[in-house]
């Protein structure tokens, strides 16, 4: 009895491969239709046919490498400094520094450069007491006066006449401290 049912399962699975592949085939060959009329693939392959086949350019010719032997290993380092560093001064402190809690004027908020010097006037009450006028990059005409600061190196006015206004501002000497240096703006010629 064992053999019998080992027999009809060995036929059976024969049996259902068979089936399987012919299914398979079955549904294969839908996508295959014949078709009578074959005029459009025949042009379609001449046409490609008569195109100029292109031709594959030759690889590039390539330089042999040529190996570079360094012999600057004998020279001076390039990243150690010419010039032996000298030590570092000591912060010079000197009687000269901006006030830090001066509140700016509006003038200093220009660069000295960009202000030009356009007149000059007197008090009417005080004959002796002169203004200079200054103009700012917007166009806009100031009055000051010695005493007054303009510029961006807090430049204060020392003196001025119909000419020019003088000014001596505080800047860093570079070594931890400050300095005043003499600046000047003149009244440009006129024509």
């Amino acid at each position: 009895m064992n053999k019998i049912n080992h027999v009809y399962t060995w036929v059976f699975s024969k049996l259902a491969n068979r089936v399987l592949i012919l299914v398979f085939l079955f549904f294969g060959m839908q996508g295959c239709l014949w078709v009578e009329d074959t005029t459009d693939l025949r042009a379609f392959v001449a046409e490609r046919s008569s195109r100029p086949v292109g031709e594959i350019p030759p690889l590039p010719e390539f330089k042999p490498y040529q190996a570079f032997v360094y012999e600057g290993s004998s020279l001076r380092n390039p990243f150690r400094a010419l010039i032996a560093e000298v030590e570092a001064t000591p912060e010079v402190f000197t009687e000269v520094y901006p006030d830090p809690d001066r509140l700016p004027e509006y003038l200093e908020n220009y660069a000295v450069d960009n202000l030009d010097m356009v007149g000059t006037i007197t008090s009417p009450i005080n004959t002796n007491q002169k203004f200079a006028l200054v103009r700012d990059p917007l166009g806009e005409v100031h009055k000051v006066q010695v005493g007054d600061y303009l510029g961006l190196d807090n430049g204060q006015i020392v003196s001025l006449d119909e000419r020019r206004i003088e000014l001596s501002e505080i800047v860093t000497n570079g070594r931890g401290g400050w300095m005043k240096r003499p600046r000047s703006i003149m009244l440009p010629e006129s024509n």
